[in-house]
């Protein structure tokens, strides 16, 4: 074995390298150390995700081309990587109180594991390698979602998320299996493509993609695959709640992606165009209709992230540059709206324990800031010009309407039909905040350093990334560059 191959590796040695400096300052700093601990894991962290933004990715396959690291899965990385620098800061507070902080270096060990095991799903083009990934993602977040282990709630919710992601892990294997002997007893992405566009279509293909599909689709809280979503994200702590609903749906909308352009691309109209279309029709009807009837803003934040999920992988149905683009764009944009409306929930919660929307009602009148950067959030992620949200729907409508299929003009309807349906209870929060004539529940208090700076950088994205060319840009001239993804695209577009 070449180790030298390790070395193509960059973003997975970073995250591992600053793993190990966490692991053991933890472990050797003592009581004074300590004390530090969450500065020195969020400035190292913060480096950590320069570093991967500035290093060019090699482009090589590696380990027999079970791996790659091209400008496309460089670029998710480092979105990835913002997203969890913010939830970091968010939960700067949170992990200094007397409950966490004898286990605040846990904390960032799984965060950092984690974001290990999702960095090797996008980077996998071989499955027993994207099932490692997918695991090591999985099994620290059920850690992290009983992360509160005097709380009840957070009992339950870790024990929905492991039973819930055991099933779904054996439907994915089982699934698997199917392919594996269908395409000639091989998991190479490539090589599965090659056997299938050869073979013909039959019941047990059908039968493999909608297992697959399935097994994916917890992850990404896809309906009917959602149930455990408001149950986790209620009962999980809020830090670890805004992680779920941000990192891990964009690790695997990536993933989901490439497995189903390169994988499963020739037979796209054969066998799993219509389960798709299925699939995100009822992700976004069912999340934008549960999520008006939710008065806990973290359940509501579920079925938000829910619907979501529906548009993101309206990127995957477009399946060319622009479809890839626009999803690794709209993931951009979705991290920034949607932790912007968590940074404001945890910090109310961490000063009140209050999670009630009718809590908020004339929030302005003691804390327009907050109230200033929810309405940004709920404005974004509602799709209202001029916030970043709005161009990031756009785009992933135009790449899906490029097409030319009058099926997908149909998907795209549907979708905007929804996204009234979405603006409708987005602004029932900002009308609890501006309109309400009740006294304010929550008195004028101040946020930590962290979640100020937090504030700041979502408010930020949620104005500029819309209007600031560069961050698209930046998102298709990956996509561009990465000729595997382009030459799988074009076996997909030409099937």
């Amino acid at each position: 074995m070449d180790y030298s191959q390790f070395g193509s590796m960059i973003p997975e040695l970073i995250v591992l390298g600053i793993f190990m400096v966490v692991f053991l300052f933890d472990t050797f700093s003592g009581e004074k150390g300590k004390k530090i601990l969450t500065p020195f894991a969020t400035i190292l962290f913060l480096l950590g995700t320069i570093a991967i933004w500035i290093v060019p990715a090699s482009g090589e396959e590696i380990f027999g081309g079970m791996y790659i690291n091209n400008t496309a899965t460089n670029a998710i990385k480092a979105i990835l990587n913002v997203g969890v620098f913010i939830v970091l800061l968010q939960s700067a507070k949170w992990v200094q109180s007397d409950e966490v902080a004898i286990r605040k270096g846990e904390f960032y060990e799984l965060i950092l594991v984690t974001l290990f095991g999702m960095y090797l799903m996008v980077s996998a083009r071989h499955f027993l390698l994207f099932i490692i990934g997918l695991e090591s993602a999985s099994l620290p977040l059920a850690a992290l979602v009983a992360f509160n282990k005097r709380h009840y709630e957070s009992h339950e919710a870790a024990i929905k998320y492991i039973m819930t992601a055991v099933f779904s892990s054996a439907i994915l294997l089982t699934g698997l299996s199917f392919v594996y002997a269908f395409s000639g007893g091989s998991l190479y992405f490539s090589d599965i493509a090659l056997n299938i566009n050869q073979g013909e279509m039959s019941g047990l293909l059908i039968a493999a993609l909608a297992f697959v599909i399935a097994g994916i689709g917890f992850k990404l809280s896809l309906v009917p695959f959602h149930l455990w979503t408001a149950d986790v994200y209620e009962g999980a702590p809020t830090a670890v709640t805004s992680y779920l609903s941000v990192i891990s749906k964009g690790a695997a909308a990536f993933a989901f992606f490439i497995i189903f352009v390169q994988c499963f691309g020739t037979v796209y109209s054969d066998a799993w165009e219509w389960m798709m279309y299925a699939v995100i029709i009822l992700t976004i009807t069912v999340g934008n209709l549960f999520a008006i009837r939710q008065k806990n803003m973290k359940r509501f934040m579920a079925f938000s992230s829910i619907s979501q999920a529906g548009y993101i992988m309206l990127g995957a149905m477009a399946a060319d540059t622009l479809g890839l683009a626009s999803m690794i764009f709209y993931i951009f944009v979705y991290i920034v709206s949607n932790l912007g409306a968590f940074a404001v929930i945890s910090s109310i919660e961490d000063k009140t324990g209050k999670l009630s929307m009718d809590d908020y009602n004339g929030l302005h009148k003691t804390n327009p800031y907050l109230s200033f950067l929810m309405t940004l959030a709920m404005f974004s992620l509602a799709g209202i010009p001029p916030f970043a949200g709005f161009f990031s729907k756009i785009l992933i409508f135009t790449s899906v309407t490029g097409t030319g299929s009058w099926a997908l003009y149909m998907l795209v309807l549907i979708a905007l039909i929804n996204t009234i349906i979405s603006l409708y209870y987005y602004l029932l929060v900002v009308k609890a905040m501006w309109i309400s004539p009740d006294e304010p529940k929550i008195e004028k208090f101040e946020s930590g350093r962290c979640q100020k700076v937090s504030f700041f950088l979502c408010g930020a994205g949620i104005i500029f990334f819309g209007v600031v060319p560069y961050i698209y840009q930046y998102c298709y001239d990956a996509v561009v560059n990465s000729s595997d993804v382009i030459a799988s695209i074009m076996v997909f577009v030409f099937r």
